[in-house]
């Protein structure tokens, strides 16, 4: 699934395309993605203007000038948006066009159709908005905010960080890399975590993210930024998918375990 320095990638990619555009058409390929498409949705966008895109955790506004609605869109599993000229061939997964004034289209590319695409009001947003956890590159994420939230906690430190309502946008990858980096098993429970533990931990989740941003993501099968190119984080990435393989720093087999229903990958040596 697209995490958070995926998605950032995706909307600061449109933004430069979409700001200050005319919507002229949207079109459904589909009638269905993760629920149900509204087709009525086109009507009240058709000649909007597109104000901005924001991201909050993994999801995608549209903002439209003047007007307290947004496009909402959330990649799901393997969706990507792309930019492509009008009328150009589409492929058999893109399954929404957003036909802009300027001769460009926005498309959602999403093979396992877990993606979703919607219209809401931001100053009344849906639930799978307004309980999402605060932004991990934001003040209102550090060390002791972590430890804090932490206490009394016994699931796993890696399920914990990756729970939307506690913190969004860091899912399996950035988890176990974050993890590695702070020398914390994934397995251990929240609780269990030191204030110096958790002071690492919020920091190599902050500089985790970051360098993935610059990275442009990472691509491992799906994604692809909206110019079409795949996230080159996965170069650098020093546990996740590399069971077997020795530890970047002190040569032990990396292994992995499964935590929540994923993999988690870490070293058993350097992390404890």
């Amino acid at each position: 699934m697209p995490e958070l320095p995926e998605v950032e990638t995706t909307r600061s990619g449109l933004e430069p395309h979409c700001r200050g555009q005319q919507i002229k058409d949207l079109q459904f390929t589909t009638d269905q993605l993760r629920a149900p498409l509204d087709p009525s949705i086109a009507a009240q966008v058709r000649g909007k203007t597109i104000d901005k895109i924001s991201r909050r955790g993994k999801h995608l506004l549209f903002h439209l000038a003047n007007s307290p609605l947004a496009l909402h869109v959330h990649l799901g599993m393997s969706g990507s948006l792309g930019i492509f000229k009008e009328n150009e061939p589409t492929g058999p997964y893109d399954y929404v066009r957003l036909i802009l004034a300027n001769g460009t289209e926005v498309r959602l590319r999403d093979p396992r159709k877990f993606g979703h695409w919607g219209l809401i009001d931001v100053e009344n947003p849906p639930k799978s908005i307004t309980k999402l956890g605060p932004e991990p590159l934001s003040a209102d994420f550090d060390g002791a905010r972590l430890y804090q939230w932490s206490r009394r906690r016994s699931v796993p430190i890696k399920n914990f960080i990756m729970n939307q309502e506690v913190l969004v946008g860091v899912g399996n990858i950035y988890a176990s890399e974050a993890l590695f980096h702070s020398h914390i098993l994934p397995q251990r429970p929240a609780s269990s975590l030191t204030e110096a533990e958790c002071e690492a931990l919020a920091k190599e989740i902050k500089l985790v993210l970051e360098r993935a941003i610059v990275a442009g993501g990472t691509t491992l099968k799906d994604f692809v930024s909206p110019d079409g190119h795949n996230g080159h984080f996965s170069f650098a990435l020093d546990v996740y998918g590399k069971r077997g393989q020795p530890c970047p720093r002190c040569g032990c087999p990396i292994e992995s375990t499964m935590i929540g229903g994923r993999s988690s990958f870490f070293c058993p040596h350097c992390q404890d």
